[in-house]
């Protein structure tokens, strides 16, 4: 489809009032400029009457002298309550006139949390990054010994284990862009959030949004791969890891360009952390159509498994086989879609604490529960380091043996 051409303003909520405020000194400063450059009408200076002012908080159009202006309070949802008072300015000889009556007056602001809310609030955020940094740094130090668990050992080099990695690599990236847009957006508390446009933060932010997508496509090749190995019956597979690492990778990369460009040409507002943008969906529509996709895989593979396991023909230990390879897949399926279908279902400001819950702590454990579940807990990489384990032992009482030899026979 092609992208409408005009501008939409995405904006964080917390930061809604600041940025209507600029958004009105733009407008009005632009009708400050259009009116200086235009001729003055004939026989009229441009010194008679009061001319445009922002005054902060509102803009007042020109007037004649002796005439006046009325002006309702600014409509903020959230921060003023309705009002039918209006605010008068009189335009005078001397100027514009002071607000009558003045804003503290006329525009009620609604009823805000008290201190104790707020530090309550404070110290939730607090302890939710303490959890997720937790949450993540397990994460990554479960992943990098999972990966070199499979580059170690020769044994365990093959397809399936190779798409394990590529999984382990995307939560890597997760963890590190989470640590990244931390420090980068909010590492220095002097630092306007609300305005804050630098390439660093958008940086930040397109590598993040890049980690969550391979992540979720890394999961769907992991859906693939065993439907395929079920599909072939075990046959030759490595043909197809350049069609896995495309999908893996090369498709996020294409989503994140686009968005990039899209935001760059349409909404290069901020830093790109909002998601109110109509263009997040260049994001959300493909990682929802890849948790659609891995949830008819569920379903395929879910039958296909049943149907083998009632076959007679297929023995005991290939039925085992079956089992342990899908185990795992058939649970990171459900566990790591349910509950983004569940909040994009949802607008954005609907059940933030319950998403950030989801999104953040026990996001993070998630890349330590596929380490888990794909090398600790695998019977295959079990076997192969008690093995490896074993020969590393006789090996050292050989050593040791051959030294206290050498030893005696001084």
């Amino acid at each position: 489809l092609p992208l409408p051409l005009f501008k939409v303003q995405g904006t964080h909520p917390d930061c809604s009032v600041i940025l209507y405020f600029q958004k009105r000194e733009v407008e009005c400063l632009e009708m400050i400029r259009s009116e200086s450059q235009a001729p003055a009408p004939a026989g009229t200076s441009r010194q008679e009457g009061c001319r445009t002012e922002w005054d902060g908080v509102s803009c007042w159009s020109a007037v004649p002298t002796g005439q006046s202006r009325a002006i309702a309070c600014p409509d903020i949802l959230h921060v003023f309550k309705k009002s039918k008072v209006l605010i008068q300015r009189n335009c005078t000889e001397s100027g514009w006139s002071l607000p009558s009556p003045p804003y503290h007056s006329a525009c009620e602001l609604e009823a805000l949390g008290s201190n104790n809310d707020t530090e309550a609030k404070a110290s939730y955020f607090v302890t939710m990054k303490v959890l997720y940094t937790c949450g993540y740094s397990t994460s990554l130090a479960a992943l990098f010994l999972a990966i070199g668990i499979f580059s170690c050992f020769r044994k365990l080099h093959c397809t399936r284990n190779s798409i394990h990695i590529h999984f382990f690599t995307s939560f890597i990236l997760r963890g590190t862009a989470v640590f990244v847009k931390d420090t980068v957006l909010f590492s220095d508390d002097s630092v306007d959030h609300c305005t804050m446009s630098t390439v660093n933060c958008k940086a930040a932010i397109a590598f993040f949004q890049y980690s969550v997508l391979a992540n979720f496509y890394w999961l769907l090749v992991e859906g693939l791969y065993l439907q395929t190995l079920l599909l072939l019956t075990f046959t030759s597979d490595r043909r197809y890891i350049w069609w896995y690492i495309l999908i893996g990778w090369g498709v996020p990369m294409v989503t994140v360009a686009v968005w990039v460009v899209t935001r760059l040409q349409y909404d290069n507002h901020g830093c790109w952390d909002d998601y109110t943008s109509l263009y997040w969906w260049v994001i959300k529509a493909p990682i929802l159509l890849a948790i659609f996709v891995n949830f008819l895989i569920f379903l395929n593979v879910t039958r296909m498994l049943a149907q083998k396991i009632r076959s007679p023909d297929i023995s005991k230990n290939y039925k085992q086989q079956y089992m342990r390879l899908t185990k795992s897949t058939l649970l990171l399926i459900p566990l790591f879609g349910v509950h983004y279908v569940v909040f994009a279902l949802f607008p954005e400001h609907v059940g933030v604490d319950a998403r950030l819950y989801f999104e953040l702590v026990l996001g993070s454990y998630q890349g330590f529960l596929v380490a888990l579940l794909y090398c600790f807990l695998n019977g295959e990489v079990q076997a192969e380091v008690r093995r490896n384990w074993g020969k590393w032992q006789s090996s050292m009482e050989s050593n040791v043996f051959n030294l206290a030899t050498q030893d005696f026979t001084a």
